[in-house]
């Protein structure tokens, strides 16, 4: 498993494994299950699919949903069907919260309840934000003290799991099951030693976008599907700030800059998260990143073991 943040060539180093290795590579992109959201997500070119099979890209629309239960179902199917094909399965990707369930597993948490979430947003509505935060507060302290009184999202969700199962949420997450548990798992973090060369990729790459086309796709969606400022591919870091101009919003002015200082909030957060992650460290900002990269993979490719 290949982790990193946003820019950081992690998708390049993958397609440079994947080449010399054998391999396929199975995404841990949540924004790249999304038709039509090529642009802004960095998605492979088809040219780049046609070199090397990449698994996981372009399953839903983008007013569908796509969980994190199925996530896990649909990876390890792919990777059974590589190693079945005695090719090697790459996973490569920067959504943490696939790449921590594929480690850690996933929690007995339950699904979404349309009838209950509709309940708890009214009552967001109406009470505000802070009046459930003091709730979960009360229900499940250890969940409350962890997020923002600010975060509606996770908050109405922490709710909603109270209300369905009568427990907390954070005694949930102590029940995981892992899809992954009999398969041995190299986890490799793609992690920059300089901030200042993340941020400057994050830029260049953002520019390019743009340069390709990025606003002209996001009409076009808008063409194709009813998109809603809501909906989890709207929340993608690029989509989401075309989006709030193309419905007036936001004004066009800045544009760019608003959705640069979105993709470096969001690497910043990927790398918090990853500075607690398990696995061995590379520099990719390191001339022979790569090179170590393929020497970390070496035991067990010696081992006749197709690591993940």
């Amino acid at each position: 498993m290949l982790v990193g943040p946003t820019a950081s060539g992690k998708s390049a180093a993958g397609m440079a494994l994947a080449k010399r290795l054998d391999g396929e590579i199975v995404s841990i992109d949540s924004a790249l299950v999304y038709r039509g959201m090529d642009i802004g997500t960095a998605k492979p070119t088809p040219a780049e699919q046609a070199q090397v099979p990449h698994h996981l890209i372009d399953l839903i629309a983008p007013t569908e949903t796509y969980s994190v239960a199925r996530f896990l179902t649909d990876c390890r199917a792919a990777i059974d069907g590589i190693r079945a094909r005695g090719r090697l399965p790459l996973l490569v990707g920067g959504t943490m919260m696939y790449a921590n369930a594929l480690v850690h597993g996933l929690s007995d948490v339950p699904p979404t309840d349309a009838a209950v979430r509709a309940q708890v947003q009214a009552r967001c509505a109406i009470e505000g934000i802070a009046a459930l935060h003091a709730e979960l507060m009360r229900v499940d302290p250890v969940t409350a003290m962890r997020l923002p009184p600010t975060d509606t999202q996770r908050i109405t969700r922490a709710l909603e799991v109270w209300m369905l199962t009568g427990t907390p949420m954070s005694a949930l997450f102590g029940r995981r099951r892992s899809v992954l548990s009999d398969l041995e798992l190299l986890i490799v973090r793609w992690v920059p030693e300089s901030r200042v060369w993340l941020h400057l990729r994050c830029e260049e790459r953002l520019r390019a976008m743009f340069a390709q086309g990025l606003l002209e796709e996001v009409v076009q969606l808008r063409e194709r599907y009813p998109l809603r400022a809501d909906l989890p591919s709207m929340r993608c870091v690029g989509y989401r700030q075309v989006l709030d101009v193309l419905e007036g919003r936001e004004p066009s002015e800045a544009l760019f800059e608003r959705a640069l200082f979105a993709t470096r909030q969001l690497a910043k957060r990927q790398l918090t998260w990853l500075r607690s992650f398990p696995g061995h460290g590379v520099a990719s900002d390191a001339p022979d990143a790569l090179t170590t990269l393929e020497a970390l993979l070496a035991p067990c490719l010696a081992r006749g073991v197709a690591p993940s």
